[in-house]
């Protein structure tokens, strides 16, 4: 059996729409798009390829994967993480994709065969907020990695809405930016 983590940028009060670039989700009139740019370091690179560099698939929602595969196919610098995406296998959660273009890409037409999937082998969740909520309020969630940034934005997107999961704290690191990056494993019952 495999495990399910999210993987999220939040800002302390709980916004993790458009961490990353200005018009990646105006939904809303959300005009702070790139919040969490200014909290990227070396610290945050080597937490998350830690995560990353793991012998699980990624489960992403179609909003995040259309973001990524816009960006990430594309990079030509020799960064790590292009390399790693583009190997990865990618399981992505749409009722609207009918065709995937970015290698090993694999369409999940419902929701609730992410259960199966897990079954099988371990999944990192990027961003894709409204799949996370989903996972949640489903109890699909085994553990979070936050990158909790010291901004309050006062309006967006929130990560945890509906769904009740005890969690406990297994590890936290800070970075020179001051993001504070938190794992949290669910609690059992």
């Amino acid at each position: 059996m495999g495990t399910l983590v999210l993987v999220e940028h939040v800002s302390l009060d709980g916004v993790m729409q458009a961490p990353a670039a200005a018009d990646e989700d105006v939904r809303g009139g959300f005009a702070r798009g790139g919040w969490a740019l200014a909290g990227n370091d070396e610290v945050m690179g080597a937490e998350l390829g830690k995560r990353m560099g793991g012998d699980g698939a990624l489960l992403l929602g179609r909003r995040t994967y259309e973001q990524f595969y816009g960006v990430w196919p594309k990079q030509t610098d020799g960064n790590p993480y292009t390399e790693a995406l583009n190997r990865v296998t990618k399981y992505v959660v749409s009722r609207t994709l009918r065709e995937l273009p970015w290698e090993n890409s694999v369409l999940v037409e419902d929701v609730g065969e992410v259960a199966g999937i897990k079954r099988r082998q371990g999944l990192t969740v990027l961003g894709s907020g409204e799949l996370s909520g989903e996972l949640m309020r489903r109890g699909l969630v085994d553990g979070l990695m936050l990158m909790i940034h010291p901004v309050v934005l006062g309006s967006g997107r929130r990560l945890f809405g509906g769904a009740e999961v005890p969690l406990r704290l297994v590890g936290e690191v800070t970075s020179t930016t001051g993001v504070l990056i938190a794992t949290y494993e669910k609690e059992e019952a």
